[in-house]
């Protein structure tokens, strides 16, 4: 479980995956030294990890939802294998043990350029594959968040946290990065927190080329920031994913609507025969049915729904789920 300070400190990392211990610690009313403890412990224990990547639209990628049904006593091999591989950012296994569902990085002409989605129909233990195309994710990132902690930050708070507003790159302004930048970027992998003085050590640069670096990438739109927390270890132990199917024209407003639920850790609208998936991370089952006969019967515009409750978190983002812990994935 968490308790107030914890769920405030993971909601600042949410907002600003590197805002300074010191900006947290004056917006929650603690010392900085207390901040930069706790937020240690929580990395320490595997309940949280933030990571630096590389946007995948700087290689032309895509998101894929990939739902596939396979032979109940190959599924956890199969999970196992995907959860591993770098192109699939997400994997869990469904309840009943014989579906598999996992986020793939792929172009748009994924049929032809996608060794995975081409392999897994040939795969013996898979009896079935949908591939849908994530179109447009909802949510702006101050309310976008699963704010399901409790113990929310103010909006006073959240201004504390976001500081003054920064420029991104525009669409198809993205800087590639360099061989130069690997080191860089590796080390972003392993902890996207990593200081300006680690970062020197690891690229032989000096800080302030390193700030000006990431300041290059981080505007350009290249280098984003993920936040993988393990919710399970903060007393929530339900987590399952919503097919909707919205009519076109309400398709926005519903999503939008959907993504500002606290419960609500992503939403999007896909390809397919549902156009709109959600993830819904809730305390047990009492949480999820208030949610579903509260916060979702709100929403007017949902024409039908159906329900996947993940019965094993495999990989979330970049961080593989290892002993109840979140771990680094190992790079290739």
């Amino acid at each position: 479980m968490t308790d107030a300070l914890d769920a405030q400190i993971l909601q600042a990392l949410e907002l600003s995956p590197r805002v300074p211990f010191r900006r947290i610690a004056a917006a929650v009313g603690a010392s900085e030294q207390t901040v930069a403890r706790r937020y240690q412990r929580l990395r320490r224990e595997g309940v949280v990890r933030v990571v630096g990547l590389v946007n995948p639209r700087v290689y032309g990628e895509a998101q894929w939802i990939a739902r596939i049904r396979a032979k109940p006593d190959r599924i956890s091999q199969l999970g196992d294998a995907l959860a591993r591989r770098p192109d699939v950012t997400h994997a869990n296994i469904l309840s009943g043990w014989t579906e598999l569902v996992c986020v793939i990085r792929a172009p748009v002409g994924a049929s032809r350029e996608s060794p995975l989605l081409q392999q897994l129909p040939r795969t013996a233990s898979v009896l079935d594959v949908s591939v849908d195309l994530v179109l447009h994710a909802f949510g702006e990132p101050a309310t976008a968040q699963w704010g399901g902690y409790g113990h929310k930050l103010s909006s006073e708070q959240t201004q504390q946290i976001l500081g003054e507003p920064t420029s991104q790159g525009a669409a198809g302004q993205l800087v590639t990065p360099t061989a130069q930048d690997r080191p860089l970027l590796e080390a972003l992998a392993e902890d996207g927190r990593a200081t300006q003085a680690l970062l020197a050590e690891r690229t032989g640069w000096s800080m302030s080329r390193v700030g000006r670096r990431l300041a290059a990438l981080e505007t350009a739109g290249t280098l984003i920031y993920d936040v993988d927390v393990l919710g399970e270890r903060l007393g929530f132990h339900l987590n399952a994913m919503l097919w909707l199917t919205v009519a076109p024209q309400h398709i926005r407003r519903a999503g939008e609507q959907i993504a500002a639920h606290d419960e609500i850790a992503f939403a999007a609208a896909i390809s397919g025969r549902n156009n709109l998936v959600a993830v819904l991370i809730c305390r047990d089952a009492d949480d999820l049915y208030r949610y579903l006969t509260e916060n979702l019967a709100a929403v007017d515009d949902v024409g039908a729904y159906d329900i996947s409750v993940r019965a094993q978190r495999l990989k979330q983002s970049a961080s593989l789920v290892s002993g109840g812990r979140l771990v680094m994935t190992h790079r290739s």
